[in-house]
């Protein structure tokens, strides 16, 4: 081999040497990763109503609806004449947001044949904030009403407050109020069942 060519294969060892060292570097690079984890719960929303202010259950179809006490001989009405009952809604404790009620509607049904008495009594429903819903004094904003039992012409929303996780929601208190109708709507030997409806929505 003559000297010229020494020289060739010398540069040519000289260049693969220097691609072997490049090829070791990349292979020892180092490589870390970090990962982040979310975990989503669920929270709980619940209404619960009662009708004495202090035992709460849910009655959330109309087949369990809680009967409302009504002042007054609410079982003998006569024509001209207005009854009271107290009524409560509230968020249980386990209901971790807050919410806004809405009065629905309500659904009146005559039991006797040849009555219609449904069309000659009117509702009015507050949110009590003075007085005494069971002795009539009770003040408050309009939350429904209705001139029949069959119609809601009013209709306002009602801001329902959780409290801390474990404590039941801040109580609100409503009074329903029905009056009969003069003597000649308001026929006699009539039975009358209304179903009040109130919904509510997580904020």
């Amino acid at each position: 081999m003559g000297q010229e060519n020494t020289r060739k294969a010398r540069a040519i060892m000289a260049g693969g040497l220097v691609l072997g060292v490049g090829a070791v570097v990349t292979l020892a690079a180092w490589t870390d990763s970090e990962f982040a984890e979310g975990l989503f719960t669920a929270g709980s929303y619940n209404l619960e109503g009662s009708d004495d202010g202090t035992t709460y259950a849910d009655q959330d179809t109309a087949g369990t609806a809680l009967d409302l006490t009504f002042s007054g001989l609410f079982a003998n009405l006569t024509a001209d004449t207005t009854v009271h009952a107290a009524y409560w809604l509230r968020l249980d404790a386990a209901t971790t947001t807050d919410g806004t009620l809405t009065p629905a509607g309500v659904t009146a049904t005559d039991t006797v044949t040849g009555t219609a008495n449904a069309g000659a009594i009117s509702y009015e429903i507050i949110q009590v904030t003075a007085g005494d819903c069971e002795l009539g004094t009770a003040t408050g904003t309009v939350v429904a009403s209705g001139t029949t039992l069959n119609a809601q012409e009013v209709a306002n929303s009602v801001d329902l407050v959780a409290n801390a996780a474990g404590t039941p929601g801040t109580a609100v208190p409503l009074c329903v109020s029905v009056t009969t109708g003069p003597e000649g709507t308001f026929l006699e030997g009539g039975n009358t069942s209304a179903v009040w409806q109130f919904t509510s929505v997580s904020d």
